[in-house]
């Protein structure tokens, strides 16, 4: 069966969401994103989860629901967070789109945003800059390795980058 997935990974705050939304409406598609995912399988929100059981608990309620992914969803946009890209079965569940940008450029594009402070409260791994960065560093080159598309969104418009990976996957298909 083909899946016909498209999953958007990159660093949180890259935009992941605001993209598979926008694709929605250019495409016969449907988006989930794994996080809320997550919380609803959880019934807490991500930094809950984060406190109270640690990172590792955490990725691995990403393994169970990629194997979700895997054998339940087609044709669908998948934004996923941060570290779902690790998931040894993420190559099954469709085509990889990495959505590229400097750290700063993900930084702005928060800030910008409306409900920025909630923003970035949400978001457990970018309390310390500092860290952030370390991490976003580490896992530049990881993202490219598993993508099987890298679109780079920095300053562009959102109209833009959804042509952009509806030109690549239909490309593809």
């Amino acid at each position: 069966m083909k899946k016909n997935n498209i999953i958007l990974i990159g660093f949180m705050g890259v935009g992941k969401g605001t993209i598979a939304r926008a694709l929605v409406k250019e495409s016969s598609m449907f988006a989930i994103d794994t996080d809320d995912l997550i919380e609803s399988m959880e019934n807490r929100k991500i930094k809950k989860i984060f406190a109270s059981d640690g990172e590792p608990y955490f990725r691995n309620l990403e393994k169970k629901t990629a194997l979700w992914l895997e054998g339940n969803v087609k044709n669908t946009i998948i934004s996923t967070g941060g570290g779902f890209f690790k998931q040894e079965n993420i190559q099954n569940i469709g085509t990889i789109v990495y959505l590229k940008s400097s750290f700063e450029g993900i930084l702005k594009r928060i800030k910008k945003s409306p409900n920025a402070k909630n923003k970035l409260n949400k978001r457990p791994l970018l309390k310390n800059k500092k860290d952030a960065l370390k991490l976003f560093n580490d896992r530049n080159s990881q993202y490219e390795k598993v993508a099987n598309v890298v679109v780079d969104v920095e300053n562009k418009d959102i109209d833009l980058i959804v042509k952009e990976i509806l030109g690549i996957i239909n490309e593809n298909n």
